[in-house]
C-alpha cells in the first residue's frame, strides 16, 4: 500500500514546490517507486522545477473528469528510475478537484507506486484542503521567520482535525518539519530565528534544514531537482532529510557559521 506525504504551508514562497521535486527524487534515488502531484490547479509550476513542462499533455484535472487515463498524463522522469509526475492544470480553477475523484485518482496510482507525494498550493484553499485530506504524513515547510511560523502552526491544527484520519479516528497524520532558507550567519545577527526557536513554537519533529543556496534557484532555473546537485549544500541537505524521513539517524548540518582558523581571520580567504 502506497504512503501518501503532503508537503505543506501556511504561507507562499518557502519552497514546497523545490522540496515535494527534491523528496521525491530522493525517495525514487533510494529505490522506491515515488510520483508527485502538483495540486495547485491554476498555478501548476511543479513541472517547471521537475524540468517536464513540455511533455504536458493531459493533466490531473483530465484524468479526475475522465477526459484522460491515468497513463496518459503520467510522465515518467528520464533522470531517475521509477520517478513520475502528475501535472497540475493551468486552465481550471481549484473548483475542479473534489474529494470523491481525487481519491480514486490516490487509489490506482497505490496500485504501483510506493510514495504519493502531493504538492500543495499554501494556504487552506481547495487545493490544499484535497492534499492534505488523504495524506499519512505530512511534511510542514516554513522559513525561519515569525509570520511563516505563525502560519504553519494554524496548518498543524487543520492536519490534526481535518483529514480522512481524523475523521475516522485513526492514527493521526505523522507531523515532520522542513525549515528552508535557514541562514546561521543571519541568526548570529538576530535576523531570523534560530532552529530552537521554530521548534519552541510548533515543537514537531524536525526533518531537516535547508540552507539559503544559490543553487535552489540554479537547480529551478534549470528544471533539475536540487537534490541532483550532489555537491551543493541545499543538495546535501535535501540528502540528509530524504535518509531521516526513511528512518535514518543523522546529523543536522549547516546550523552553524563555519569558524575561521587564525589565517582565515587574518587574510579573509
Amino acid at each position: 500500500m502506497a504512503k501518501i506525504v503532503v508537503i505543506t504551508s501556511g504561507k507562499g514562497g518557502v519552497g514546497k514546490t523545490t522540496t515535494s521535486a527534491a523528496f521525491a527524487t530522493g525517495l525514487a534515488q533510494a529505490g522506491f517507486k515515488t510520483v508527485v502531484i502538483d495540486f495547485d490547479v491554476g498555478l501548476r509550476n511543479l513541472d517547471l522545477v521537475m524540468g517536464c513542462e513540455r511533455r504536458v499533455v493531459y493533466d490531473f484535472v483530465n484524468v479526475i473528469n475522465g477526459e484522460a487515463k491515468l497513463n496518459q498524463a503520467l510522465i515518467k522522469d528520464k533522470r531517475v528510475n521509477g520517478l513520475a509526475v502528475l501535472p497540475a492544470s493551468q486552465t481550471r480553477d481549484k473548483d475542479a478537484l473534489n474529494k470523491e475523484g481525487v481519491r480514486k485518482v490516490l487509489d490506482e496510482l497505490a496500485e504501483s507506486f510506493d510514495y504519493i507525494v502531493c504538492d500543495s498550493p499554501a494556504g487552506i484553499e481547495v487545493g490544499a484542503q484535497m492534499a492534505m485530506y488523504f495524506a499519512d504524513a505530512a511534511i510542514v515547510v516554513t522559513n525561519p521567520e515569525v509570520s511563516s511560523v505563525r502560519d504553519s502552526d494554524r496548518m498543524l491544527g487543520i492536519l490534526a482535525s481535518k483529514s480522512r484520519r481524523a475523521e475516522n479516528n485513526e492514527d493521526p497524520i505523522e507531523e515532520h518539519l522542513l525549515l528552508t532558507r535557514y541562514s546561521a550567519a543571519r541568526v548570529d545577527k538576530g535576523e531570523m530565528l534560530s532552529v530552537d526557536d521554530v521548534l519552541d513554537i510548533l515543537n514537531i519533529d524536525l526533518l531537516g534544514v535547508i540552507p539559503e543556496s544559490q543553487a535552489v534557484l540554479n537547480a529551478s532555473n534549470s528544471g533539475t531537482p536540487v537534490i541532483l546537485d550532489e555537491d551543493s549544500d541545499a543538495g546535501q541537505a535535501y540528502h540528509d532529510m530524504v535518509a531521516r524521513f526513511l528512518g535514518e539517524e543523522r546529523e543536522h548540518r549547516f546550523l552553524t557559521t563555519e569558524k575561521k582558523g587564525l589565517l582565515r581571520r587574518l587574510f579573509g580567504s
